[in-house]
Formats: structure tokens, C-alpha cells, sequence
């Protein structure tokens, strides 16, 4: 690093450390914001005060022609471009201001959408996934624009809907690629492997969920006359759902390949318990490595079961029964594939001839990053300079359809996956908190990005 560069990290890391108590007061705001994109649960007024808000506060960091734009789901996206000086290349920068439902209340032990710091952390329900990473944005862009006008072509996209499937930003991608144009699209979303470890994502794994219907009689029956014979929709339903295990605990679906191989950075397997807070004597559902099973393979979790409550349950036999199921698909393997198989297995293993309907839910593809071009260059160099650490890459088990979207619009631009999402984060679960170490170190590195990256040769971007 020339003495140039040690002087420009010095003042950007000093004006993001300045602007932190902001930073926080802006946090709070944004989690105050109910915005679950679901009006069944909180008013949509909640969505479009976020957005507002989230709007304003990029206009004021410099971002010139940002509106709001309604998209085919209803939902509003937050759309910015500031046009590049000439010669120089553009990157868009992206989050979402949606949120998670907050669950059981009472298993916060703050309330979710009041930001409330305890040992150091920021608790609240956004407030890693993912308004942290919007205020990590912010931070980043006015750190540079103490210096004047913007080095590169910044484009801004935060979306309303993601945590509902995000499908009406895919949709605005297909539509109005003109958009989303850029040599560099830097997703934050996403998060290290822990507090001060700088991580790149490099896959995502893709989604294909279905609901399950499973049916056996016209009516409930009285368990002590009918039981032993008459055939249990719910025991029929757990004896389909165990078909999609083996004895080792591995996803099996017929027809899909389930022993890939992750040959990136591993998962330590006493970090992933401590992470996933597995009990102790609880063994991990895999015959392979933890990152074979989070990153490289098929993971098939059910999500809800509707039958029976325990409390208020009846001595009767249970005549329907059903079941959410979530497909995780990696990378390599398409995901419309998937979702037949797993449509095809459930129909093969029904027991004892019971009535099954499957219903399908969109799906998303997994996504693995190019990460040879000078944007990942840049990124990486940036980061290793803000943490003072070499940079990670690993995999992600989630999904971002979005990333394939964007792929297919904007074949040129690279795309790379940072955030922070780290996994003391616990995002969509209660307590979701964020470390302010990551928010300040990643909005330094996204800062020196901008800034590194001007003089790099623009392709698709403008």
C-alpha cells in the first residue's frame, strides 16, 4: 500500500468512526420501521415509511435521480443512479429494507423493532439483515463525498420485498434492465465467517419449496373404535416426511445428486455447533463435512406442519394432514430439477395409498460468483486494508434469486456478496443483533472499494 493509500485509509476510517453515533441513531430509526412486507401482519404503510425514508437519506449522501418505483408485487424499490465522470466505471450497490416477521415477542429479550444495545451488540429485527448493511452503505458513500463528488458511477437498488421472495424485483430486473447496469454489483446481503474475519461469499444455494397435502378419510374418527385400522393422515404424513432422510440424517430425494463436495474454505465442525447452538450430544445431520452439507448439497427442511395442536387435541384420528417443505438447491444443479424430483419422490413414497397433492412454490436458482475480474481485485484488497486480515471466501446455504436475475440482465457485470450478516447475527430468528465493529469496518472497505475502483476500466457500467 502506497503512503497515498495509508493516508486516504486513515481519513476514511476516521470519518466512518466519527459518523458511528449517527450511524446508530439512523439504525434505530430504520428498525422502528415495521416494514414486513406482509399487510396480513403489519400495516403497508410501515414498507412505504422505510422506503421513504431509506430514499431521503441516500439523496442526502449524494445519489442524484433516486426515486421510489412500485414493482410488479406491490412492493417499493429504491432506485438511484449518480452517472459516472467520464472514463470511469459505475458500481451498484444493494440491500433490502424489508424485515422478517418478529416471531414470539416474548422470546426478545428487547423489543424487535427498538434498537437497544446490550454487551456491545445492537439488538432489533433488521438490524444485521439487513438495515445494517443500508446504514454500511451510507456510511460508506458520505465518507467520500467529504472529498467531493463521487469517483465512479454509483447506482442505488434497495428493495421492499426480499424476505417475501423478492419476486417483484426479479421482475423489474427482466423489465428494465437498463436499471441495473454496472460493471461492479456488490450485494449486501450477506456477512463473514465471524466478527472481524473479512469474508467473501461466493455461492449461494438456490430454493425450491412445495406444500404438501396428505389425505385418508372423510372425517375425524374416534381413536379407541377406529384406531389400529383406520389409516392416520398425520402418521402417513411423518412416515413421507422420513423417506426424505437416511439413518445418518443426510437430504435423500430420489433422482438428485446428494454427496457434493465443497473445495472452498471449511467449516470448522465445533464452530458450526457453537454458531447453530446444537445441543451437546445432539450429532449434525450429515455423513460428510459441514461445508458439504450447508454449501454444496441438497438440504431439505420442513418448515411448518399444519395438524393437531397438543393443547385442545381430541381422541380422534387425524383424516388430513400438511406440510412445508424447503428445498435448498446448490450450485450446479437447477433448480426447476429439483423441484420435480422432490414432486416426483413424494409421490412414489406416499404410504398405504393415501390422497397426496403437492403444491409448487416459485423457485430460486443457486448462484455461484465470477471472481477473477478486476471488481473482485479491488474488493478484495479493500477489505484485507479496512480488517488488516486476509480475506475469507466461503459459501452461503441461503438464497438471493435476485443474484441469478441480475446475471442473466447484466451478463457483463461482476457480482460480488458482502455484509453484516456474521452468525452471532441470529437473522430471522429472536434477538437478531449486529456487531458495530462490522458495520464500521465493511463501510471503510466499501469506501476505499469506490474509491480504488475509479481507475479501473469501465466495461458494461455507465
Amino acid at each position: 500500500m502506497t503512503v497515498a493509500d495509508t493516508d486516504a485509509l486513515r481519513t476514511l476510517r476516521e470519518r466512518v468512526r466519527d459518523a458511528m453515533p449517527v450511524a446508530r441513531t439512523e439504525l434505530a430509526t430504520l428498525v422502528a420501521f415495521r416494514s414486513v412486507a406482509d399487510p396480513r401482519q403489519f400495516p403497508a404503510e410501515e414498507c412505504v415509511g422505510a422506503a421513504s425514508w431509506v430514499r431521503d437519506a441516500f439523496a442526502a449522501a449524494g445519489i442524484a435521480n433516486i426515486d421510489l418505483l412500485e414493482t410488479s408485487d406491490g412492493s417499493l424499490a429504491v432506485v438511484g443512479h449518480t452517472p459516472a465522470p467520464d472514463g470511469a466505471p459505475t458500481v451498484l450497490l444493494y440491500s433490502h429494507y424489508d424485515v422478517q416477521p418478529p416471531g414470539n415477542e416474548g422470546l426478545w429479550h428487547s423489543p424487535p423493532f427498538t434498537l437497544t444495545e446490550r454487551d456491545g451488540r445492537w439488538y432489533g429485527r433488521g438490524a444485521a439483515d439487513c438495515k445494517g448493511n443500508i446504514v454500511m452503505h451510507l456510511l460508506a458513500l458520505r465518507a467520500l463525498l467529504a472529498d467531493g463528488p463521487l469517483p465512479v458511477g454509483v447506482r442505488i437498488v434497495i428493495e421492499g420485498s426480499e424476505e417475501m421472495g423478492g419476486e417483484g424485483l426479479e421482475h423489474l430486473v427482466a423489465e428494465r434492465p437498463d436499471l441495473f447496469t454496472a460493471d461492479l454489483i456488490v450485494i449486501g446481503d450477506s456477512g463473514n465467517a465471524e466478527v472481524g474475519q473479512p469474508t467473501l461469499t461466493t455461492s449461494l444455494r438456490g430454493i425450491a419449496n412445495v406444500v404438501v397435502h396428505v389425505e385418508t378419510l372423510a372425517g375425524e374418527l374416534h381413536s379407541g373404535m377406529y384406531g389400529g385400522a383406520a389409516p392416520d393422515a398425520l402418521a402417513a404424513l411423518v412416515r413421507l416426511l422420513n423417506s426424505l432422510r437416511d439413518e445418518h440424517g443426510n437430504t435423500v430425494v430420489d433422482g438428485l445428486d446428494t454427496t457434493g463436495r465443497w473445495d472452498g474454505v471449511p467449516y470448522p465442525e465445533e464452530r458450526f455447533r457453537t454458531d447453530a447452538g446444537v445441543l451437546d450430544g445432539v450429532s449434525l445431520m450429515s455423513s460428510g463435512s459441514v461445508a458439504d452439507a450447508v454449501w454444496a448439497r441438497p438440504a431439505l427442511t420442513v418448515l411448518g406442519i399444519d395438524a393437531p395442536p397438543v393443547v385442545g387435541s381430541a381422541a380422534a384420528i387425524v383424516p388430513r394432514a400438511s406440510a412445508r417443505l424447503n428445498l435448498r438447491v446448490p450450485p450446479g444443479m437447477d433448480s426447476t430439477t429439483a423441484q420435480d424430483a422432490l414432486v416426483e419422490h413424494l409421490e412414489a413414497h406416499v404410504p398405504w395409498g393415501a390422497r397426496l397433492r403437492v403444491e409448487r412454490e416459485p423457485v430460486g436458482e443457486p448462484f455461484s460468483a465470477r471472481v477473477d475480474g478486476p471488481g473482485y481485485s479491488a474488493l478484495r484488497s479493500a477489505l484485507a486494508a479496512a480488517y488488516g486480515r486476509e480475506v475469507g471466501t466461503a459459501g452461503q446455504g441461503g438464497s438471493i434469486p435476485l443474484c441469478t436475475a441480475l446475471q442473466r440482465a447484466v451478463p457483463g457485470a461482476e457480482i460480488a456478496l458482502i455484509g453484516v450478516e456474521e452468525p452471532r447475527c441470529v437473522i430471522h430468528a429472536p434477538d437478531e443483533s449486529v456487531d458495530p465493529t462490522e458495520i464500521e469496518h465493511l463501510a471503510v472497505a466499501e469506501a476505499l472499494l469506490l474509491r480504488s475502483f475509479a481507475n479501473a476500466d469501465p466495461g458494461v457500467g455507465g
